[in-house]
């Protein structure tokens, strides 16, 4: 077939346990946000790679002109292309997003995602769940060093994703509580944080081992919360899994000063999710009432924005963005 524009989409993420922990082999959980998508549309040129252009983002112009912050797309339409067998293909890429980047919601890995889906559609070629999680990687390796992969398997996820050695399982568990997510207006930077506990963890692997090793427990105790539907459990964990990554130093005092409001105002538990240093915070609620009362209170301590999510079978249908 005559190659066509080809469509990607993807979807947003938050971890709810086990970042940076799940780096080093600890177990992870992490929740798609199926309301919040990205989606690409990619269109031959009949040009040179060279003169591939992007629209979308925050940038309009040449690909490779783009800033860095572009690099795991440009890798993304890359390694597409080639797995297509037409590697210096020019392309023209369009992207829209409902989330913003560089707030841990798996921007990098939604766009890499959705552009690759969107080249390989463009040739009509295809490719299993596994080539593209790999093709995925390879772009993520650009923006965050050394991916987990949790972001890549978890922004085209249906389902709560717990994931361990780069091996994800599907948890089919309901989780009858309200997730309320508030962006804290500052931009995380997943590649800063992940190489300042790697940092940590050379200078004293003992100690950075005992704090890692108690988020990795979490999630698994997290898991037989899931299991028998214990929110409240659940919520204690969160709060204390906050806590320990504050320690490893990739929370902030604006994420902290959340996760007091959101926890003063009746959230079952809150935490920064994903990077940290910037970026989002999550937080537990026993029912849409309280879910709205947190979302006050975290507007009141300075969210930018905010998105409710209430509880479904396996996942979470947004109510939309404040």
């Amino acid at each position: 077939m005559e190659p066509h524009t080809g469509y990607g989409q993807t979807v947003a993420k938050i971890i709810l346990f086990g970042e940076h922990a799940v780096v080093y082999g600890h177990p992870a959980i992490a929740l798609p946000l199926t309301s919040l998508r990205m989606t690409a549309d990619v269109t031959p040129t009949g040009g040179t790679a060279q003169e591939s252009t992007l629209s979308g983002l925050g940038w309009t112009g040449r690909l490779q002109a783009a800033p860095a912050r572009f690099a795991s797309i440009a890798r993304a339409a890359e390694v597409a292309s080639a797995f297509a067998g037409h590697p210096d293909a020019g392309l023209h890429i369009a992207t829209h997003s409902d989330f913003p980047p560089e707030r841990g919601l798996g921007s990098s890995a939604a766009a890499a995602g959705a552009v690759i889906r969107g080249v390989l559609d463009a040739f009509d070629v295809p490719a299993t769940r596994q080539e593209i999680f790999e093709l995925t990687q390879q772009a993520e390796t650009v923006a965050h060093g050394r991916p987990s992969g949790l972001d890549a398997v978890a922004t085209s996820a249906d389902t709560p994703v717990h994931f361990q050695g780069g091996q994800p399982t599907d948890l089919d568990y309901a989780l009858d509580a309200w997730i309320v997510i508030a962006d804290s207006g500052e931009e995380g930077s997943t590649l800063e944080t992940v190489t300042h506990v790697r940092s940590r963890y050379d200078a004293d692997p003992a100690a950075t081992s005992v704090v890692l090793d108690r988020l990795g427990a979490i999630t698994g105790e997290v898991v037989d919360d899931m299991r028998a539907g214990d929110i409240a459990d659940m919520g204690d964990r969160m709060t204390e899994a906050h806590h320990l990554l504050a320690g490893l130093g990739v929370s902030d005092e604006r994420l902290d000063a959340m996760v007091t409001a959101a926890v003063g105002a009746g959230a079952l538990g809150a935490k920064l999710t994903g990077g940290g240093r910037g970026g989002c915070v999550i937080a537990l609620a026993a029912d849409e009432d309280s879910a709205h009362r947190i979302e006050e209170a975290l507007v009141l301590a300075g969210a930018r924005a905010t998105w409710v999510h209430a509880p479904q079978p396996g996942t979470f249908a947004g109510e939309g963005a404040r």
